[in-house]
């Protein structure tokens, strides 16, 4: 499977602490990174991973840190968003599976086994139906399809936990969506935007799968980074 991790922003939430590294190169233990680990989790559980690395703020950091990936440069971080990310990565929205991925998500192992590293035979996002209160960008769904994700919805199934897995056609469709979005001037949206566009347009039919019984956090704020330092830290135990 293509896995294409989106890490170009700026992390301003997080200033200070990111005004000289990314927030995927947050040390959530002595010998590893937030970005390290999932890209390292992936390749323990997929031997075939394809990893593709989407870059912006300082971006040299990442590229000392990741080998054996491919890595794209949006040298126009600072005024866009990651539609416009994966837009420099359109040209890899052509695989059997596809695996869109949030730079600042971190997951326990067995969600990155049981969910993320499964080939899809239809196209779905991840949702936490745990936060149904003060999520961030949230989903709301009918029966097993999702209706709308939005950062403005007072009433919701859950939140959206930064991952989109894509089957061919699905991300073929997607790609040409984002095509026309950018051609448009719509290069400061999330891509998820153009996973709802296409809802409401096209009746595109999005998929949900529930993580609530998983570990994982989107780290936003410096108790999402403790939650993050846990998370790692747990399986490390574990595995003593």
């Amino acid at each position: 499977m293509k896995y294409i991790f989106l890490v170009a922003g700026k992390g301003s939430r997080l200033s200070p602490l990111t005004s000289d590294i990314p927030k995927s190169m947050f040390q959530l233990g002595s010998d590893t990174t937030l970005i390290a680990r999932m890209v390292n989790l992936i390749r323990q559980y997929d031997g075939k991973a394809d990893i593709v690395v989407v870059t912006g703020h300082k971006h040299q950091s990442i590229e000392q840190e990741l080998k054996d990936v491919t890595f794209i440069h949006n040298p126009f971080y600072e005024v866009t968003n990651s539609i416009a990310s994966l837009w420099f990565a359109r040209e890899h929205l052509d695989a059997d599976n596809v695996v869109l991925i949030d730079g600042d998500i971190v997951m326990a192992g067995d969600l990155v086994r049981d969910v993320v590293c499964k080939p899809a035979e239809r196209p779905f996002v991840l949702v936490d139906s745990s936060i149904s209160e003060d999520g961030d960008y949230n989903v709301q769904v009918s029966g097993d399809r999702v209706l709308v994700m939005s950062k403005e919805l007072d009433h919701y199934f859950g939140e959206y936990a930064g991952l989109t897995k894509l089957d061919r056609k699905s991300a073929l469709a997607m790609r040409c969506e984002i095509e026309n979005m950018v051609d448009s001037g719509y290069y400061d949206q999330w891509y998820e935007n153009a996973l709802v566009q296409m809802i409401f347009r096209d009746d595109f039919k999005l998929y949900y799968t529930d993580i609530s019984m998983y570990d994982w956090t989107e780290v936003d704020n410096v108790s999402d980074l403790i939650h993050a330092k846990n998370i790692h830290m747990s399986e490390e135990r574990d595995a003593e």
